[in-house]
């Protein structure tokens, strides 16, 4: 212990009162650990960070990062989550409503609003006959994948709010992430990265809240012409080698087992070390993860040349990898105006790397065990301001909307539920934002009754007090 502390001070510069040795018989308080790690220069990664800064209190069990069996039978083991922000119109790209051909330009029954059909086609798709928006042909090649749900339902429509409700089961309150509920019901299966990645997103997406915060999702800062150390910031230190990086981790673990001997529960500090020492590790392994150049050419390619296609294949590489859940923002779906012109954009920059990804993951033997999910916050009304032309758009709608998922143990080729003929209503197997976060737990082996946390005197669940599990999709 005592070349431990020497070194630090001969390096670092750090003086008695910031290093107790065990022979002092005293420990460091949280707001001078605090300082020491701050004055201590470790480049451990923005996860270390976040860890270090985001105070969270109420654990009942020790938090861990291993592996562990879900309780019950799964195929799911991984998600990628592609989140298409913006609110997708699900009547120009999953729900085909050809009745409402018939009101365009005209007042629709109980509506004041003005009839806008769907400028695209949907023609019948795989062996199964999925209709799909013909703005998505790469992925009608692999309709007999996908599971539509068009009788999706949401509280608000409200961007923030019912963004919010999709990513963490609540409309206003920052609650964990459905990553991070994954992340702490399953662990994760890699031992030098963070078990949740996003690209991208509202930070309260990807927030951890009163779960411990090793589950808290790690922002990855990565572009296809970036270099693969860059991906994750303060990835490296510049301060410190590994080698010196090395000895003061083993100085705060010694801090902090002497620590808990007097606190033996207090599971945050525990996580936090988790932390450091899984940062540590990524500064070898994360690089790698990062590096499309270990693709093959046609690989590349096949994903498009796009930011967009290349953070799919780098989703792929991370749950090859053991990370268990990767989000990726894929926004640009707000078609308030101009939707004729631009959803063809939008949804082209999505179709390529989308199907590339599924194809992918088929390829390897992984699709069945990962589960991709596509799909926005809500819908879009059948009508428009106005007659209907070059610059007509839709306004929001939260009473139906459309997503898609494939692998992970979901009916491919199906499409379940129904909204009326006009796409205003649901009028067959609604299924509410619980509904949907109830049926991704149980494919991943969840009574999402049963996986609960204990925080101020209650037990929280991803699902609130709701949700019913959509069996009629799983496979």
């Amino acid at each position: 212990m005592g070349q431990l502390v020497s070194a630090l001070k001969s390096h670092y510069g750090l003086s008695a009162m910031d290093i107790c040795s065990s022979s002092c018989g005293r420990t460091l308080s949280v707001s001078t650990r605090r300082q020491f790690l701050e004055r201590s220069g470790l480049g451990l990664g923005g996860l270390a960070l976040a860890c270090l800064l985001n105070e969270t209190a109420g654990a009942e069990v020790a938090p861990s990062l291993a592996p562990r069996k879900p309780p019950l039978p799964a195929k799911a083991k991984r998600i990628i989550h592609i989140f298409a922000g913006g609110a997708p119109s699900h009547l120009d790209t999953l729900d085909p409503k050809p009745e409402l051909a018939k009101y365009r330009d005209q007042t629709l029954p109980g509506d004041s609003g003005i009839g806008f059909p769907s400028p695209f086609n949907f023609p019948k798709c795989g062996q199964s006959g999925l209709e799909l928006s013909e703005i998505f042909p790469r992925l009608g090649t692999l309709a007999d994948e996908l599971c539509v749900i068009r009788s999706m339902t949401t509280d608000v429509p409200a961007h923030g709010p019912a963004s919010t409700l999709l990513h963490t089961g609540n409309l206003t309150l920052v609650r964990p992430s459905l990553g991070s509920w994954v992340l702490y019901g399953l662990g994760s299966e890699s031992a030098s990265l963070p078990g949740f990645i996003t690209f991208g997103g509202n930070a309260d997406w990807r927030a951890a809240a009163f779960l411990p915060s090793l589950f808290q999702g790690a922002k990855a800062d990565f572009a296809q012409n970036r270099p693969p150390d860059q991906a994750l910031l303060n990835l490296r230190s510049e301060f410190a080698s590994r080698e010196q990086q090395r000895l003061q981790l083993d100085l705060m673990k010694h801090l902090d087992d002497a620590h808990l001997e007097r606190a033996p529960h207090e599971e945050q500090l525990e996580a936090r070390i988790k932390s450091f020492e899984l940062a540590f590790r990524m500064q070898t392994e994360a690089p790698e993860a990062f590096d499309l150049s270990k693709e093959s050419k046609e690989t590349r390619e096949s994903y498009g040349k796009s930011d967009l296609g290349a953070k799919l294949l780098c989703a792929r590489r991370l749950v090859e990898r053991g990370v268990r859940f990767v989000q990726i923002d894929a926004g640009g779906w707000d078609h308030h105006t101009n939707l004729a012109n631009a959803i063809k954009g939008t949804a082209q920059a999505i179709d390529q790397p989308a199907a590339a990804l599924i194809a992918d993951l088929k390829a390897r033997g992984m699709l069945e065990s990962t589960l991709v999910i596509w799909g926005g916050e809500f819908g879009r009304t059948a009508t428009t301001s106005g007659r209907v032309g070059a610059d007509s758009g839709r306004d929001h709608h939260s009473k139906c909307f459309s997503l898609w998922m494939a692998g992970g143990g979901v009916k491919g080729g199906t499409a379940y539920g129904a909204t009326d003929e006009l796409g205003q209503e649901v009028v067959r197997d609604g299924v509410h934002v619980h509904d949907l976060h109830a049926t991704i737990l149980r494919l991943l082996g969840f009574d999402h009754t049963q996986l609960t946390y204990r925080y101020n005197g209650r037990d929280f669940r991803l699902t609130d007090n709701y949700g019913k599990i959509v069996q009629s999709i799983i496979a």
